[in-house]
């Protein structure tokens, strides 16, 4: 089964980066919560359901141009899946770009995403499941 949750995490990370509402709604749970990492995670926001995910992410695609994601390493680890990565934004308006390490932590219950909790380095998110780099 924990394979299969990799394959789950592929395809959200995948229907986030290509802003795609309709193949986030097939893997993501009804009561999906996300914690954003950046000044929302400073804030310890914390973003629940279909609707408030959407609103925060069409917030997101305002500020940034880019936002593309890509995978340097992924860990199994049954239920929970780490993501870890390179995030590579460019602001709208600003022209800023970044381009940094990233991880995310999701746990998945019966094929669908239940939560999100993004790091803005992977030290953190390996610690946060019990692991070292």
């Amino acid at each position: 089964m924990s394979r299969e949750n990799v394959e789950v995490v592929r395809r959200a990370m995948a229907a986030f980066s290509e802003r795609d509402p309709d193949a986030a709604a097939r893997v993501l749970h009804p009561e999906i919560e996300w914690e954003p990492a950046g000044p929302g995670g400073v804030e310890r926001t914390v973003y629940r359901g279909f609707d408030e995910i959407a609103q925060a992410t069409d917030a997101l695609a305002r500020v940034w141009d880019t936002m593309r994601m890509e995978e340097v390493d992924i860990r199994d680890l049954g239920d929970a899946v780490v993501w870890l990565g390179r995030i590579h934004l460019k602001g709208s308006g600003s022209g800023v770009e970044i381009d940094q390490e990233f991880a995310q932590l999701y746990l998945v219950r019966d094929g669908k995403v239940v939560v999100v909790k993004a790091f803005l380095n992977w030290r953190e998110a390996l610690k946060a499941v019990g692991l070292a780099e």
